[in-house]
């Protein structure tokens, strides 16, 4: 047997047993006289002894031999240890070696494996079967597991049945780009990888189906960030015979439920916001609830006082900074270069502080006198000690510029508390968005969204300006800025269905040609349904606090989509592309 107990399993009470532990050689730190080797599985970690007293001269040779990331089998007796360690569970106990087995020596590891490692992402993605020997990382993965685990089990005791779909499909135009799959059998025709199950899920509800979900992965082949992966996984789930307050409950109870059975936190009941009302309040549809900082829209206050930067534009808005009037001019200065990168895009930033003692100096004195500056900051609730930060321009443009500059506040004044979750419905969104580019609507979710019921009359008769002021029956989850799923009920009737595809520019033929099965299985009994997913890396990113998706993936791949540790993508051999019926691309 390799071993009897697991390297992170002994305990002071197992002092005097005989055991065998097998890992990898973590640290070898000789003292001459005696040696020690931490040894690490995916357990933990317990410390291997071996001195002149108690281990023979041909033993404590081949202990010196050891190397890090040596793969050993250790016997022997746990003793208590003289110098405990109280960081690790095993930190009471040592096990005195009487027998030391090398399965398997190690090249010298190109980084260290250790907590805080001195690999950069490359190195670390390049060698990730190492870099999965970290116990943070092993952490985030055992935790994935467990988020998966606690998924399938309270699903399933809701009814819902995990049902596969397909991966290869037909491509289609809306959305992010398909990555694509030429057929061998199908000369110049291709499958394309899902962007989601959609369609599928939706065809399951016509099928009688009523309670679906997959943990599945989706593939988009897109611009890549901290928070996106070619490849990713959702928790995909859609539900036949409900309304949007049905979907809410359903997963605001998945959520609850992940919270409690993986953090220990209960989350008290989700609030709700429209989409206009998160977007004039925070400038953003996902707002991070963690801290204030409202906007305060001050066209009123602000304009015809012969400030023409405010006097031409469409909003002047603002926030206040609790406690910031004490910033320095070199502060505010360097608040306003921030806001003023090509990332933000803000042509300035105006400043109010409201001094302790109630004065005001402002970057606009020459315009607004102390009656106009404290009319301001009644406006915005600021105090005496209070900084106000003010932007001005397109109202669109402006509020998002404001709504960076809010989270950079709470970023820099430490308002976004760890272990603090402030999840938050945003429901009713535009069902579509005007493009004046290519002069055409877009779907602000996908094409299946249904408008809300009350709309559904406007949509089917009014003109291109009601469709402007349509809003979709849908809703996102949101926590702590971060958007976790999204969702909507579903168009079921093909005349309504085959409406919302000429507003997206499809022709009858394309839409036919395209998802004319779909519009084809509504004319058979299509129930009332609707669904949501749930982004199931940035889900475990979000509940850990930590904003990058990677290191919650076995195996991710780096900004370029590309896997540093296998090289791909590669080319193919000539003969491959020869059987798919593809032009030959030479390979150098």
């Amino acid at each position: 047997m390799y071993r009897t107990h697991t390297c992170g399993a002994l305990r002071i009470s197992d002092v005097g047993q005989e055991v065998v532990l097998s890992g990898w050689a973590q640290t070898v730190r000789d003292k001459g006289y005696m040696l020690f080797i931490d040894l690490r599985d995916r357990y933990g970690v317990t410390q291997l002894l071996f001195n002149e007293d108690i281990s023979s001269p041909e033993l404590l040779e081949q202990a010196r031999s050891v190397g890090r990331e040596f793969v050993l089998q250790a016997k022997g007796k746990v003793a208590e240890r003289a110098s405990k360690n109280d960081k690790i569970p095993t930190g009471e106990v040592e096990i005195e070696v009487t027998e030391l087995t090398i399965l398997n020596a190690s090249s010298v590891p190109p980084f260290t494996i250790d907590d805080d490692t001195d690999g950069g992402d490359d190195l670390r993605m390049k060698y990730r079967y190492l870099d999965l020997r970290r116990r943070p990382v092993q952490e985030n993965i055992m935790f994935r597991s467990r988020l998966g685990i606690e998924t399938r089990k309270h699903l399933a005791d809701e009814g819902f049945l995990e049902i596969e779909t397909p991966f290869l499909i037909k491509s289609t135009p809306e959305g992010a780009r398909d990555f694509v799959v030429p057929s061998r059998m199908n000369p110049g025709q291709f499958y394309a990888l899902p962007q989601s199950p959609q369609t599928f899920k939706q065809i399951l509800m016509v099928s009688g189906f009523d309670k679906y979900f997959q943990i599945v992965k989706c593939f988009r082949d897109e611009d890549l960030r901290a928070d996106r992966q070619p490849e990713f996984t959702q928790i995909d789930c859609e539900m036949a015979f409900v309304t949007q307050e049905d979907i809410l409950n359903t997963f605001e109870g998945l959520t609850r439920h992940l919270f409690k059975a993986l953090k220990g936190i209960d989350l008290p009941a989700f609030p709700r916001m429209t989409y206009d009302d998160a977007m004039r309040r925070f400038g953003s549809d996902k707002p991070d609830l963690r801290f204030g900082m409202e906007f305060t829209e001050l066209n009123e206050l602000a304009q015809h006082k012969g400030f023409k930067v405010f006097d031409s534009v469409e909003l002047v808005v603002g926030i206040n900074a609790t406690g910031c009037a004490a910033y320095t001019r070199k502060q505010v200065d360097e608040l306003t270069q921030w806001v003023q990168r090509p990332q933000i895009g803000a042509k300035g930033l105006v400043y109010v502080k409201y001094n302790e003692d109630g004065t005001f100096k402002s970057s606009v004195d020459k315009f607004f006198n102390t009656e106009d500056l404290k009319g301001w900051a009644d406006k915005m609730g600021a105090q005496p000690g209070d900084l106000m930060l003010v932007l001005a321009g397109e109202a669109d443009k402006t509020r998002k510029q404001l709504n960076e500059l809010r989270l950079e506040m709470g970023r820099r004044l430490g308002l976004m508390k760890p272990g603090d979750f402030k999840p938050l419905w945003v429901v009713d969104f535009p069902l579509l968005e005007w493009d004046e580019e290519t002069e055409r609507f877009y779907a602000m979710h996908h094409p299946f969204t249904s408008p809300k019921k009350e709309d559904v009359a406007r949509m089917l008769s009014g003109g291109h300006e009601t469709m402007k002021s349509l809003r979709a029956d849908a809703y996102d989850l949101v926590i702590n800025g971060s958007e976790i799923g999204g969702g909507s009920i579903r168009i079921h009737d093909r005349k309504l269905q085959e409406k919302n595809f000429k507003l997206l520019g499809f022709t009858d033929e394309e839409a036919e040609a395209q998802f004319g099965f779909l519009m084809g299985a509504f004319e058979y009994g299509a129930p009332p349904h609707g669904g949501i997913a749930f982004g199931f890396d940035r889900l475990c990113a979000v509940m850990n606090g930590q904003s990058s998706i990677r290191d919650f993936i076995a195996f991710p791949k780096n900004n370029m989509g590309r896997d540093m540790m296998i090289d791909a993508p590669a080319p193919v051999h000539p003969e491959q592309l020869d059987e798919l019926h593809l032009a030959q691309t030479k390979i150098d």
